[in-house]
């Protein structure tokens, strides 16, 4: 029961930070999978550890989602921004293409590229903000940016974020953009997990729950700390982050 824990533990740590923060979350995976052998690595957990992420980006967001009664336009922008993703991922899902990009190959080259494309577009000088430019030009923009995170390494928050930052908004709404496009993403994918599961027979336990909590907690402390830090700092550290975690799955695969 202790081994269950640390495993839970662990991996809602991998989910709660990497699902909002520029990284990879595929690359922690492979990684920590390198180091440790996970034996609770399922389907039920994997739809948990979504379903706390999610329930922390709504808590956190609360007001702006009660806002979104008032301003349906945004509400319709987020929707269409992520139906690219969703449409995409579908189909890759069900024709099973999706899984000849799981590997380590690609997943160290596309924490290294979009790493390197994160820091070239954070150098943009402008600075758009939700309010006045955030139109549907932006919106299928940053929703087609969006569909590349169906990589594994490149990062759905990443690639959001890039994206914003070419348009020329500000780091902060930036990842607003992000963590609001994150909500129906969520959805979407614990949606499909929960279709798969009916296929098969499994037992709901207390790990589930842990897994639900735990996510949720470290999703949260992940999302006020990147809030706080972008409005200061540039995302430089993230860039170094992913090249270093790159060199890293480089030395797995070819030492």
């Amino acid at each position: 029961m202790i081994s269950d824990f640390i495993e839970i533990f662990l991996l809602s740590i991998i989910q709660g930070v990497s699902e909002f923060l520029p990284v990879s979350s595929a690359a922690h995976l492979v990684l920590a999978s390198s180091i440790y052998d996970f034996k609770n690595q399922s389907l039920l957990i994997d739809i948990s550890l979504h379903l706390g992420s999610l329930l922390a980006i709504l808590y956190y967001f609360k007001n702006d989602i009660f806002q979104f009664r008032k301003n349906k336009n945004l509400f319709y922008k987020i929707i269409i921004g992520t139906l690219p993703l969703i449409i995409v991922g579908y189909i890759l899902y069900t024709t099973n293409i999706i899984y000849h990009f799981r590997n380590i190959k690609v997943i160290a080259w596309a924490t290294l590229f979009f790493g390197i494309l994160l820091y070239i577009a954070d150098k943009n000088k402008f600075l758009k903000k939700i309010d006045s430019n955030f139109d549907m030009k932006s919106v299928l923009v940053i929703g087609f940016f969006q569909v590349l995170a169906l990589i594994p390494g490149v990062s759905r928050a990443g690639i959001t974020i890039t994206a914003g930052r070419i348009l020329g908004f500000d780091r902060t709404d930036s990842a607003k953009i992000s963590f609001y496009l994150s909500i129906p993403a969520l959805l979407g994918a614990s949606t499909l997990g929960i279709k798969d599961l009916f296929k098969e027979n499994i037992d709901f336990n207390l790990l589930v729950l842990i897994g639900v909590f735990l996510s949720f907690v470290f999703s949260l402390i992940t999302i006020k700390i990147f809030i706080k830090f972008v409005k200061n700092f540039s995302l430089s550290v993230f860039v170094v982050y992913r090249i270093f975690l790159a060199i890293v799955l480089f030395y797995i695969i070819y030492f």
